[in-house]
């Protein structure tokens, strides 16, 4: 595809008409994934509609998104009503602050994410993944919950690795506390007039019982921290010896409780639902199963995996790949636009939030064929160079790109590399496990899975 002409004049993008004063809010509370998926198909990649009587855009044009993420991305800020309403748990961390806060904050996170420390992370998650392997092994026949094990593994993971803490005695509060803020921010964004927070409704005290209970795990570690002053080489320790070098002052305990809290939650939740879909679909194509899993047994043998077995593992790391391209945990995001703008050619408008959806980028036809299926070497680097960077997007990209891809990618690809080689896991029949959208992308029901041995 060719970018659009900067100097033809910008078009009108065509208009999705709802119900007046409600705009398309209905069918996104009903079904966001078929609303979505419905506008690409019926009015193309970029379309105007109204969420009340909020002007938005659906932008499903890789060379838009890239202006938007990239070229433009001053003409764009994060405040809409889901990142206001994120606001609600994670404060002004680096996924939701701007400006110069965001900066600042971004500067002192980035070398905890140098590829060099991410690698050093890499035996950590290992070793955290065998010990769960254990137990499964143990357990052969047995049918296990597979949502709540990713979900407790890469919560283990993300503690120990950045905040160099054993969190798992908190799993079942964590687990229990983040379901519900999920649920509280979703049903939050696609009411009209939702009730201000600080009303005493049922939703909002259990939303606030929550909250609590997060700030109760996460303060607690930050003030652990204070008294000892150690430097354990985590992301808590660089946060803490940062100085601003303007004011000389360090990270309040409120910025701190923010950074981590962002940390903490965004960096298991969305890991964990990657590998339980990447599970589901290993189940359901048995062939792509027992090719990952010869590749890890030619490049790692009995032992376990390490940092230096990354190179050797591209198809394990593809099947990372086309699992989050099927089932991106962040499906879409949003912005709001400044200023006047054109993205692809197409006039935004002043004032108005864009909505960039990854479940539909991924399922584009143009770039990729047979978008339903399950083929892991479409991102065969000879492919790859066929479709435009943006076609799949499931970090984001430009300046606010996550800043923990990387470390997800390795965590992926790590975990099922442990996995693979020792344990089967199989779909137990009769379970309808469907895709549901909230701030993440989360199966309808709890995955059971039967635990077996793998083919001799």
């Amino acid at each position: 595809m060719c970018p659009a002409d900067r100097s033809a004049p910008a078009r009108t993008p065509p208009r999705a008409r709802g119900v007046p004063g409600l705009g398309l809010l209905r069918e996104l509370r009903a079904d966001p994934l078929g609303l979505v998926t419905r506008l690409r198909r019926d009015f193309g990649p970029v379309v105007r509609f109204e969420l009340g009587v909020r002007p938005c855009t659906l932008v499903a044009d890789p060379e838009a998104v890239k202006e938007s993420l990239v070229d433009h991305v001053r003409h764009y800020d994060k405040h809409t009503v889901a990142y206001e309403q994120l606001r609600l748990v994670l404060g002004d961390g680096l996924l939701i602050s701007e400006g110069d806060m965001w900066l600042r904050q971004r500067r002192i996170a980035q070398p905890a994410f140098h590829r060099a420390r991410i690698a050093a992370f890499g035996a950590q998650m290992v070793t955290t993944t065998d010990a769960l392997v254990r137990g499964w092994e143990a357990r052969r026949g047995e049918v296990i919950a597979l949502d709540d094990a990713m979900m407790r593994l890469t919560l283990r993971i993300v503690g120990k690795a950045l905040l160099d803490t054993d969190v798992a005695s908190d799993a079942d509060v964590v687990g229990e506390a983040v379901t519900i803020a999920a649920a509280y921010v979703d049903d939050r964004l696609t009411r009209l007039f939702p009730p201000p927070p600080r009303w005493p409704t049922p939703a909002n005290l259990r939303f606030r019982r929550a909250v609590a209970q997060l700030d109760q795990i996460v303060q607690g570690i930050v003030q652990e921290r204070r008294q000892t002053a150690e430097d354990r080489g985590d992301l808590l320790s660089l946060f803490m010896a940062t100085v601003d070098p303007q004011t000389g002052e360090r990270m309040s305990d409120r910025q701190l409780r923010d950074e981590v809290m962002t940390m903490f939650l965004a960096g298991h939740e969305t890991t964990a639902n990657a590998l339980m879909w990447t599970f589901v679909l290993l189940s359901s194509h048995p062939d792509v199963r027992e090719r990952a899993r010869a590749e890890v047994l030619a490049a790692v043998g009995p032992r376990l995996p390490t940092v230096e077995d990354l190179p050797r593992l591209g198809y394990v790391r593809r099947v990372f790949d086309e699992a989050m391209r099927l089932y991106p945990p962040a499906w879409m995001w949003s912005r709001r636009a400044l200023q006047d703008d054109t993205l692809g050619g197409w006039a935004i408008p002043k004032g108005s939030w864009i909505f960039v959806p990854p479940w539909v980028l991924h399922r584009d036809a143009r770039y990729w064929p047979n978008p339903e299926g399950f083929d892991p070497d479409r991102f065969l680097p000879e492919h790859e160079a066929t479709r435009p960077r943006y076609a799949y997007a499931p970090f984001g990209g430009g300046p606010r790109q996550c800043i923990g891809n990387g470390f997800a990618t390795m965590e992926g690809t790590l975990v099922l590399a442990t996995i693979l080689p020792r344990v089967q896991l199989d779909l137990v029949p009769g379970q309808t496990i469907a895709p549901t959208p909230r701030v993440t992308l989360r199966p309808s029901t709890s995955v059971a899975m039967r635990v077996s041995p793998p083919p001799a």
